[in-house]
């Protein structure tokens, strides 16, 4: 089975738990970039609840320019922050310490666009999940319903009221670190997962 999917910054459960019965993994990047979504931004659990991080783009109108083209806005240390509010959400989670030198990278790298930051982070996540998959780029935008592909670009989306993830998606509850305050919240980032569970973090992924 192979799926189409959008790039996505430390994409949330969902969006990996497709890729575990992916053959090939195909990344969208000829479509018109839209804003808040998975693409630039995660969302983890810190000591106060679900707390967003979003990656800063070039300003433009975003609705005439390709994902592909999206590059990323340096011009305030939102590396420095991403990574900070990580280590106070995970330092007190089982698998901190196995983890936190695998992603730390990514937040000292600079990677021009977005698209190749994700790229990235997908290829290490799934190594790190143990996920053998084939991932590549899109060449063109691809019609919806075009080709024999899954097409999930659009079905996973931080709004619930956009959110189209086939809802009979089994929720594999987990310990978090905040649990006790708040309870458990589903379809976090991944790294809620990996920081969480460790190396049984793919079997969490799985119907």
């Amino acid at each position: 089975m192979n799926i189409l999917l959008s790039t996505s910054y430390f994409g949330p459960i969902h969006y990996y738990a497709n890729i575990c019965d992916a053959g090939e993994v195909f990344l969208e990047g000829f479509e018109h970039f839209p804003k808040q979504t998975y693409r630039n931004r995660c969302c983890i659990y810190s000591a106060n609840g679900p707390l967003t991080l979003s990656i800063p783009v070039t300003k433009g109108n975003a609705h005439k320019i390709y994902t592909r083209e999206i590059r990323i806005d340096y011009s305030y240390a939102w590396q420095k922050n991403h990574l900070r509010a990580i280590e106070s959400a995970y330092r007190c989670s089982p698998y901190y310490l196995y983890y936190m030198d695998e992603i730390a990278p990514f937040f000292h790298h600079k990677f021009d666009f977005l698209i190749d930051l994700n790229s990235s982070i997908l290829v290490k996540t799934c190594s790190l999940l143990g996920l053998a998959v084939k991932i590549r780029n899109t060449e063109s935008f691809q019609k919806i319903g075009s080709g024999d592909m899954i097409d999930l670009r659009f079905a996973i989306h931080p709004k619930a009221q956009k959110n189209e993830y086939e809802p009979s998606f089994p929720t594999h509850i987990y310990q978090q670190v905040f649990d006790p305050k708040f309870g458990f919240i589903d379809n976090l980032s991944i790294i809620d997962l990996l920081f969480n569970t460790g190396p049984d973090a793919i079997q969490f992924l799985k119907p």
